[in-house]
């Protein structure tokens, strides 16, 4: 019987060693990932400094730009939202909005909005898109930048294709019509293009905040605010910690695997000698990304994927559980797709730093991560109940994770003040520490959650986004 005893004991002990490895080898990939983002971010903003984007708007050779938004029952924001992409600060750029068959009133507010008519437009189809019932065009001169396209429902990606069909220019910026847009944002973002010499710039994104509890007015951001609901509030660290102590770092390696779906341009003829967005998976904006860098990988074309760590996109993020659940697990579901669609890549040298650490990356760390901590928690149930758990060693190893990840984002809330510092108020800033403090415990367990329902619908062959319902924008009184 004690052999018995000590042998359990032994494996409990193993069982407990491979638990804190695996959390050290993804804390120390955090870190790395966060020291060469602050190099990066270091070095990007002394480069930036003293660039006047005054001449860039006036200049001729600034890209010229299609911003594409696909609109699905945005009533309660569109108004808003296209107002901010038509008074943006650049010159040579035209709005697409196309209304992915939207149920509610999305397109009556745009028809009456903005004095629109149905025009006969000549256009080229390169992709297979659903059926388009109507192009609309302004009588008013002041929104002639403006096109709305009316379409069948077909999906998020469907729609962005009819953008990338339909739109005039060389470069398709793609965004969510949710968004509002820093003024600059397109001055920052056309940059790269103009810049790119000995490789060509395929994509460029840029960071995306939160917009819940800001004040928006005429489609301008007037004022930021912390959200005053717990949800969204852990989200703006969230989205700190992904912007900017992770993509800033994946830029730096050139293995940047993911630009956000909210904001991001693209080479257009390579999006579409790509085979534009991919219709069968709700990981568009990812599949897309890394399909293009296959193109160009695989033809031995020299490219580069640009990433701008400024703060020009604001979004309204979930603020309850159950819209949160079902976007998380619908990245889940993304990820695992896009993934299985590039898995040739994984490991795989002929993919360079894409095949042997980014691909390995999402894979270990992105897909399997919320898998392993589901698995973790069932065998320490398992233990508890049989009377066999080391609660000295699992107590540390608790304290030692809940003690790391609070300081990661107590890492990212300072790299947010000593560079774009957009919460002034000492107050945010004790919200968001409060916040650091509580995620550990509410929000990513909610967040592991979401991935196992994401996991759970993949297994079960769910192909559909599912509705996200928006609170809209808080106005200026």
């Amino acid at each position: 019987m004690t052999f018995f005893t000590a042998e359990i004991t032994a494996m409990v002990n193993i069982y407990l060693l491979l638990i804190l490895l695996y959390a050290i080898l993804i804390m120390s990939s955090y870190l790395v990932l966060a020291v060469l983002s602050f190099i990066e971010l270091k070095e990007y903003i002394k480069k930036n400094s003293f660039i006047d984007y005054e001449i860039l708007l006036s200049s001729q050779q600034a890209p010229y730009l299609s911003l594409i938004a696909p609109a699905y029952n945005e009533g309660l924001t569109i108004e808003e939202n296209v107002k901010s992409l038509l008074s943006l600060n650049y010159n040579n750029y035209e709005v697409i909005v196309v209304n992915d068959g939207s149920k509610d009133n999305s397109m009556d507010m745009l028809i009456s909005t903005y004095d629109l008519i149905k025009k006969d437009l000549d256009h080229e189809t390169p992709i297979t898109t659903k059926a388009i019932r109507g192009i609309y065009r302004s009588k008013n001169a002041a929104f002639k930048k403006l096109t709305v396209v009316d379409k069948e429902n077909g999906g998020k990606a469907d729609a962005l294709n009819v953008g990338l069909n339909i739109a005039k220019h060389p470069y398709a910026v793609c965004i969510d019509v949710d968004c509002i847009l820093d003024k600059d944002s397109l001055l920052k973002l056309a940059k790269p293009f103009l810049e790119s010499i000995d490789k060509k710039v395929i994509a460029t994104g840029g960071v995306v905040r939160i917009a819940n509890q800001c004040t928006i007015e005429d489609g301008r951001l007037i004022d930021v605010n912390v959200p005053n609901k717990l949800l969204p509030r852990i989200q703006v660290l969230e989205y700190l910690r992904a912007f900017l102590l992770g993509r800033m770092a994946w830029e730096r390696l050139d293995g940047l695997l993911l630009i956000s779906g909210a904001f991001g341009a693209f080479d257009r003829e390579i999006a579409i000698k790509a085979g534009g967005y991919n219709t069968k998976t709700v990981g568009e904006d990812m599949e897309l990304v890394v399909r293009m860098r296959r193109y160009m990988l695989e033809r031995n074309i020299p490219y580069t994927v640009s990433y701008i760590p400024d703060p020009l996109c604001w979004t309204e993020a979930p603020d309850n559980a159950a819209i949160f659940k079902k976007q998380r697990s619908r990245w889940m579901r993304g990820t695992i797709e896009t993934l299985w669609i590039h898995r040739k890549m994984f490991f795989n040298p002929k993919y360079k730093i894409l095949g042997m650490i980014s691909v390995p990356y999402w894979t270990f760390f992105e897909f399997l991560a919320p898998l392993i901590e589901f698995v973790g928690l069932l065998v320490t149930l398992i233990f508890v109940i049989l009377g066999i758990l080391n609660w000295k060693i699992f107590l540390l190893l608790f304290l030692f994770v809940y003690i790391f990840a609070t300081m990661f984002s107590l890492l990212a809330l300072l790299g947010e003040e000593l560079t774009y510092h957009k919460y002034p108020r000492i107050k945010d800033f004790l919200k968001l520490f409060a916040a650091a403090l509580i995620e550990p415990l509410y929000f990513h367990p909610l967040a592991v959650y979401a991935a196992l329902i994401g996991y759970w619908e993949k297994i079960k062959g769910k192909k559909t986004w599912g509705d996200m319902t928006r609170q809209g924008f808080q106005k200026k009184q």
